[in-house]
């Protein structure tokens, strides 16, 4: 067990403790000093929070713990999905509180984005306009293809660039499939050409990306009147249309009150999923509103194309049954650094 666990453990029993209460707990083996920096960097990782100075300081499990603390995916799947202890109905208060306590990122974690944002405006700053095209061209193939695939559409990456720029479809893959990837390109043309959609979210723009992805796959436009199940968990994702309105307008008043233009997108990625307003294409409509932002607050869009869809898939069920955001923020972060070292 780290030195992080040992520490979480005891303050998860008990809290508040002084460190020194916390080294007795725990039969610590190390000096009093390597503890007090294990704290540091709990403090700095927003999961523990500290009050008070000196001798009388003591700490505490912060209100992000839940949200932020590190779990092994891997390690979590290995049990048997009846067997998992999970949230298994819509957790309100997720939107309406807890994610308005948090501060999803850490300093250093903003430091390193907030660095490759840098280094996107610098080197989009030299490019001409017709180069700038050919990049956002090339990751929107990119993320064409990545999302697709993430729902199971079997294209690969050079049928997918042969279907977008040529209008050639592949043999052996079905007209759906085809249409998926084409109205991908749709939006993510759209949200480009019009950079300023999702300055300001709302439910009525979530809807109008929703159904640029879906048109001609038989899939119900707008927010969905009837019950829906999310293969692979026991989670229950809301089943009443009131109330799915109501979680989308609580989601766009939390992600429009954020001021960090990385939490608002990671916030839609995950919570639009999470909320399952549509009867399909939930997550497509996630990873383009993502990007919409981004777009929107002139940062650099995001292709996925290097991230696992199984891992993909188990991060969204982590947040589902736990709501526990660190894996899938994990890939954000990856996905954002490749996308500004890759196109740009």
């Amino acid at each position: 067990m780290s030195d992080f666990d040992l520490v979480l453990n005891v303050l998860s029993a008990k809290s508040p403790m002084t460190s020194s209460e916390i080294y007795a707990a725990i039969g610590y083996e190390k000096s009093s000093r390597t503890l007090k920096r294990v704290l540091d960097q709990l403090v700095e990782k927003k999961l523990v929070d500290r009050v008070g100075a000196n001798k009388g300081t003591r700490y505490s499990l912060s209100k992000s713990y839940g949200i932020l603390h590190s779990i092994d995916v891997d390690q979590y799947f290995e049990q048997d999905i009846d067997d998992r202890e999970i949230n298994e109905s819509f957790n309100h208060d997720l939107l309406r509180q807890d994610l308005y306590q948090v501060d999803i990122f850490t300093d250093s974690e903003l430091t390193k984005l907030e660095g490759l944002q840098q280094e996107y405006q610098k080197n989009i700053s030299e490019l001409s306009s017709e180069e700038y095209q050919r990049e956002i061209e090339r990751l929107a193939i990119d993320l064409s293809w990545k999302s697709s695939q993430i729902e199971g559409n079997t294209y690969s990456l050079l049928e997918t660039e042969r279907l977008l720029k040529e209008k050639q479809t592949a043999s052996g893959k079905t007209k759906d499939e085809a249409v998926m990837l084409l109205n991908h390109k749709d939006a993510i043309d759209f949200i480009v050409e019009n950079p300023d959609y999702l300055q300001e979210l709302s439910t009525r723009k979530i809807e109008d990306i929703h159904s640029i992805l879906t048109k001609e796959l038989g899939i119900s436009r707008n927010l969905r009147a009837r019950r829906v199940g999310i293969t692979g968990t026991n989670y229950r994702p809301l089943d009443n249309e009131f109330q799915i309105r109501e979680a989308f307008s609580d989601m766009c008043d939390l992600i429009n009150r954020k001021e960090s233009v990385f939490e608002k997108a990671l916030i839609a990625l995950v919570l639009i999923s999470y909320i399952q307003g549509f009867t399909d294409g939930n997550k497509r409509t996630a990873r383009i509103t993502s990007n919409a932002i981004l777009i929107a607050h002139q940062h650099c869009p995001i292709s996925f194309r290097t991230v696992d869809s199984i891992d993909y898939k188990k991060a969204m069920l982590v947040f589902y049954e736990q709501n526990n955001i660190t894996a899938f923020k994990r890939i954000f972060i990856d996905q954002f650094e490749f996308a500004v070292k890759t196109y740009f």
